[in-house]
């Protein structure tokens, strides 16, 4: 095999240790290579890039380990080209697996060649991505708490779900509040209710007769500070994140004019993949780093599974979420797709079919420069 780099490096993350192999081309044509392990340590990390500086190296692989990589790519990240790889990509053959030679494989592979980067977006973009991440898993636990809350409620036997769309809504959580301060007169529970559940009312008397006890009173007092809590939580972070979006507020425009794509998943989208996309060549290469193309299984001349690939899992999901709110918009190109789609596909399906449309939307959008159009289509038949 050609080499493409005279000297480079591999390097085999852990928790504790990192394992160095600096691979090198003599003047007789022979390769060699020195191996150390380092710390992980702040001064361990300095030492290996001095250690790496000092070898002439300019070209550095690692392997995606867990977050291990994060401290290591940030202290390299300047001084060498530093290559993060997949780990899926790096397997050795069976039964020659050690630290040491993982490090040599990981070289031997970066100076042949052979080895694709993963998609390291600039600092100021990874910084927002750690917010955007973090208020979707507090999102996430705040569900989860409410519906503890809301089991909670059915152990009382209180069927406030059954009635109120929103038990977290105002009138549910002023019910809820005064059931936590021991009011249990369903007629005063069921008065609390405002604006439009006051239509509900005597569905709400009936719903409200519970048996609650000062065990449910307990829990749903620990509950309601716990959502409380994660709401304050996530305010924060909204703060922080429109901050940090300042910069990209053009970008997020663009993106904002895209039906089902408010001004959170554009915040997310930002986060994901940057202002622009210069890392992606193409569309298509955007779409299956994000794991929204189908897959290519074939043998024998028969395709075997086109089930999608696998690729970001926060970008993936928030662009589900899109797709299911613009396929449910009236008069646009992807409800129209959705609707021809779903016969033939079926729902599921047909959801990923339009958050791969949109994803291709958003590629052209941020590499031309240009605001989202509505492109009318003309109606499936009846």
């Amino acid at each position: 095999m050609d080499i493409v780099h005279d000297r480079c490096a591999g390097l085999d993350v852990h928790k504790k240790t990192v394992v160095a192999c600096v691979r090198h081309i003599n003047p007789d044509g022979s390769v060699a290579s020195v191996v150390h392990t380092f710390g992980t340590m702040t001064a361990d990390l300095l030492a290996l890039a001095d250690w790496l500086d000092a070898h002439g190296v300019r070209e550095v692989a690692m392997e995606s380990t867990g977050v291990y990589w994060k401290p290591i790519f940030h202290i390299l990240e300047g001084r060498f080209n530093v290559m993060l790889v997949n780990a899926g990509r790096l397997k050795q053959v069976p039964g020659r697996k050690t630290d040491v030679k993982d490090a040599e494989w990981i070289a031997q592979l970066l100076q042949h060649g052979l080895l694709s980067p993963s998609f390291i977006p600039k600092p100021e973009i990874r910084e927002l991505r750690d917010l955007t991440r973090q208020r979707t898993e507090l999102v996430r636990d705040r569900a989860a708490v409410a519906n503890r809350l809301q089991k909670t409620l059915e152990d009382a036997n209180v069927k406030l779900g059954s009635v109120a769309s929103d038990v977290l809504g105002a009138s549910g959580r002023a019910m809820i509040r005064a059931i936590i301060d021991g009011q249990d007169d369903p007629e005063k529970l069921a008065d609390l209710a405002k604006q439009r559940l006051r239509g509900k009312i005597p569905e709400l008397r009936r719903a409200l007769l519970g048996r609650v006890t000062d065990h449910h009173r307990f829990v749903l007092r620990l509950l309601t500070d716990q959502i409380d809590a994660l709401e304050r939580l996530i305010e924060r972070l909204d703060e922080r994140i429109d901050e940090a979006m300042r910069p990209f507020d053009e970008a997020a425009g663009r993106l904002q004019g895209i039906p089902g794509v408010g001004d959170r998943a554009a915040e997310v989208i930002v986060g994901e993949i940057g202002p622009d996309v210069e890392s992606f060549p193409t569309a298509g290469h955007l779409c299956s780093w994000a794991g929204l193309c189908p897959g290519n299984d074939q043998s024998a001349g028969k395709r075997r599974s086109g089930k999608t690939t696998k690729g970001s899992p926060w970008l993936r999901s928030l662009l589900v979420q899109s797709a299911w709110s613009a396929s449910h918009a009236k008069n646009t190109a992807f409800s129209i797709c959705y609707r021809r789609w779903v016969p033939r596909l079926g729902k599921k399906k047909a959801l990923i079919a339009v958050a791969h449309k949109i994803l291709v939307v958003i590629w052209h959008l941020l590499k031309n420069g240009a605001d989202y159009r509505e492109r009318q289509l003309p109606a499936p038949a009846a």
